[in-house]
């Protein structure tokens, strides 16, 4: 099988790209793929990584007020659906996969102009514009949450779930803890503000720093994103007393390993990281970031939250002190805990990525 991917500006949107190829592979040996992707997005950077060849047109977002700007992303559309016509000439592939972020729009476009089968992946529950856009004219439509079915046609939607969700499933426990450096005895909390990192979580776990050593069975491990790892870094070398369970990365690229090992998860609620909490059961406290379209982050963690596997915090009301409390109590809470992993597995999906390249495989035997 040969196959496109396409999907870009965040981690939120590349990761799960490249957990269908590794699916696709797993079930395809011989499988050939193209990466098209934005030369300034993440992905110019993870699919190399990953050893998918990778391919770039020149695209970006519609501003949501009018703007002379708007025409030049119409005018730069339009050439990025010329060049991902030859890309697509060149390459011949079976099957075109979107899964968000305005770069996949002139893909899949294309593809879909082409004749050649497509398959957009949608992991909030409120869709992206260039999602909707694309549903039109897109083969497949695989939605991540029930919630989003009532956004697209019916005839042509599927609920998958994410397919990061599978590739987690993978990970391996033992492993994230010899990475981590951490004692089997002791638990662990990954707190990760996304591919990016995150200012706010940032700022309130600077400000617990120096309550972590209370928790003396447990293990923190800080997750700054690359953009503020120095910053933080720098700030964590004035502290007199910075405590001994505490590991700080910039990134982490074995993250399946990483979270099979992990015991509560704070983080942001971007689609990916909740489909692999729940697939594998790790009870978290949640913080939506505030500046996503549609405050569609909110809207994903409160799902958790109702069914019980999740605590919000909403970043106006996150402080040091907010988050420790919530920390402390869940972690001396093994009831509570057993409970919030209970309900975290019953939503978990680890069978998505296996659900979705059944569609792709499908869709190219059409073609």
């Amino acid at each position: 099988m040969r196959v496109v991917l396409t999907g870009g500006g965040t981690g939120g949107h590349i990761y799960p790209a490249l957990a269908v190829a590794r699916e696709v592979s797993r079930q395809h040996p011989q499988a050939a793929f193209l990466y098209i992707g934005s030369k300034h997005g993440l992905e110019a950077g993870l699919v190399p990584r990953a050893d998918i060849p990778f391919q770039s047109v020149e695209i970006s977002g519609l501003k949501r007020k009018l703007s002379l700007d708007n025409v030049k992303t119409i005018w730069k559309f339009i050439r990025a659906v010329s060049d991902s016509k030859r890309m697509l000439r060149e390459f011949k592939p079976d099957v075109v996969i979107g899964t968000g972020g305005y770069v996949c729009g002139p893909v899949v476009y294309a593809a879909a102009k082409l004749g050649i089968p497509t398959l957009v992946h949608e992991q909030n529950v409120v869709p992206g514009l260039t999602n909707k856009f694309l549903s039109r004219y897109a083969s497949k439509v695989a939605v991540s949450f029930a919630e989003s079915l009532s956004f697209f046609p019916s005839a042509k939607t599927v609920l998958t779930g994410n397919p990061r969700a599978t590739e987690v499933m993978y990970g391996n426990a033992e492993a994230g803890r010899r990475f981590l450096g951490v004692d089997p005895s002791k638990k662990i909390v990954l707190i990760f503000g996304g591919s990016r990192g995150a200012r706010a979580i940032n700022e309130a776990v600077l400000s617990m720093v120096d309550h972590m050593s209370t928790l003396t069975d447990t293990h923190f491990v800080y997750v700054t994103g690359d953009v503020h790892y120095e910053k933080i870094s720098a700030s964590l070398r004035e502290m007199e007393n910075v405590p001994g369970n505490l590991s700080v990365l910039s990134f982490v690229h074995n993250m399946p390993d990483v979270l099979a090992a992990t015991h509560v998860l704070v983080g942001r609620a971007g689609a990916s990281t909740l489909a692999e909490v729940t697939a594998l059961g790790v009870p978290s406290i949640l913080i939506p970031s505030p500046y996503v379209t549609n405050n569609h982050q909110e809207k994903n963690a409160r799902g958790l939250e109702r069914a019980g596997a999740a605590q919000v915090i909403v970043e106006r009301e996150l402080s040091g002190d907010s988050l420790l409390q919530s920390l402390t109590e869940l972690l001396q809470d093994q009831a509570r805990w057993e409970q919030m992993r209970k309900s975290s597995l019953s939503l978990g999906m680890p069978q998505a990525a296996t659900d979705i390249v059944a569609q792709l495989s499908a869709l190219a035997r059409k073609k």
